[in-house]
């Protein structure tokens, strides 16, 4: 990370008060690195960037049709939900299907990011509980993939469990690199997780959405994903936030996924930039943390101007969809607690081959 370059500015005024750095990977399909800003071989966590290739498994040794699992519940499967109540719906569903109960989720719970139901538990004092992790949908599937095969569910998160164990090996295949090779650390929400170089990372979101020359079958459990994702970004996070207001205006050109701690994936359908489709990975140094407006919402403020300027000097989106898009970025106006202008937030990095 010691090559990390300025990615996004604050000024305040005309002084330059503080600065983002990172590091960005593109590339495509083939394995081709497009263009990067940094240090593109940087190591970093997905953290909750990887749930797509988690659930990948799964799909692809048929649980979709196995539990009759919608678009919804698979997309949900991908997600950092907010725990809106659709999302908390979707999984109590996604359960009952199973044949499996909250307390089976080894999670841990949090509180709600989604504004309405952290009110309604602040003022009912409600307990938040497995379902409420943002992680809850992966876990349920995680659960599912184990009940489908005849596992055991009580140590489902064990590095060592089968489904732990072709999750890794699904990961590592589809991000072009040896599994020895993939660090490994316990996420937030306790389940394995993997860090690799930005272009590796890319590489492996760029053929999820390019699945040509893949074994059939994955191919086709890759198409299912992106489908779900693009058909439902609601439930991959929530309305209004940007990972699905991003899907929404890319029309089925674009998905993204979020991780904690500065971390970023999208990917590009074939045809959007060149014949192939197209990985984005990038990491923001200092973990971008997100920040709690007065009406309870919760943002971040450097990934989604980073992910609008890479894809504004893409021209993957056009004006259009940028403009819809404004409230996140590239460029921000800073206010204060009166309204009043202070300053404003920019993207400070060209994309280079």
């Amino acid at each position: 990370m010691k090559t990390a370059q300025p990615i996004l500015e604050l000024t305040r005024g005309r002084v330059v008060e503080a600065i983002h750095l990172g590091s960005i990977a593109i590339v495509d399909s083939t394995g081709k690195l497009l263009l990067s800003h940094g240090d593109p071989h940087t190591v970093a966590f997905l953290r909750s960037s990887a749930k797509p290739f988690q659930a990948l498994p799964f799909v692809e040794r048929g649980g979709v049709e196995h539990f009759n699992f919608t678009q919804s519940e698979l997309a949900i499967s991908c997600a950092s939900h907010e725990t809106a109540q659709l999302h908390l719906d979707t999984v109590r569903a996604m359960q009952a299907k199973i044949g499996i109960q909250e307390d089976d989720l080894q999670c841990g719970a949090h509180l709600p990011g989604d504004a309405a139901m952290l009110r309604m538990v602040i003022k009912q004092d409600i307990k938040p509980t497995a379902n409420f992790n943002n992680c809850s949908g992966k876990h349920t599937a995680m659960l599912a993939h184990a009940k489908m095969r005849g596992l055991p569910l009580e140590n489902y998160l064990d590095q060592v469990h089968p489904i732990q164990q072709d999750i890794l090996a699904t990961f590592s295949e589809m991000c072009g690199i040896e599994k020895e090779k993939v660090e490994l650390g316990v996420d937030g929400c306790s389940a394995p997780n993997f860090a690799v170089p930005l272009l590796n990372a890319a590489l492996g979101m760029a053929r999820l959405c390019d699945p040509r020359g893949l074994s059939e079958a994955r191919a086709t459990a890759c198409r299912k994903i992106t489908s779900a994702m693009i058909a439902h970004p609601e439930m991959v996070s929530n309305y209004g936030e940007f990972d699905c207001e991003l899907m929404k205006a890319g029309a089925g050109k674009i998905i993204t996924k979020r991780g904690a701690e500065g971390f970023q994936i999208i990917g590009l359908m074939p045809g959007v930039y060149g014949e192939n489709g197209v990985g984005i990975a990038f990491k923001v140094i200092d973990g971008d943390a997100s920040r709690m407006n007065d009406d309870l919402e919760s943002s971040a403020r450097v990934r989604p101007a980073i992910a609008l300027e890479i894809l504004r000097q893409l021209k993957a989106l056009d004006d259009t969809q940028l403009k819809s898009l404004a409230k996140f970025g590239p460029a921000k106006q800073l206010k204060n607690h009166r309204g009043l202008v202070t300053g404003e937030s920019h993207p400070v990095f060209n994309l280079f081959a």
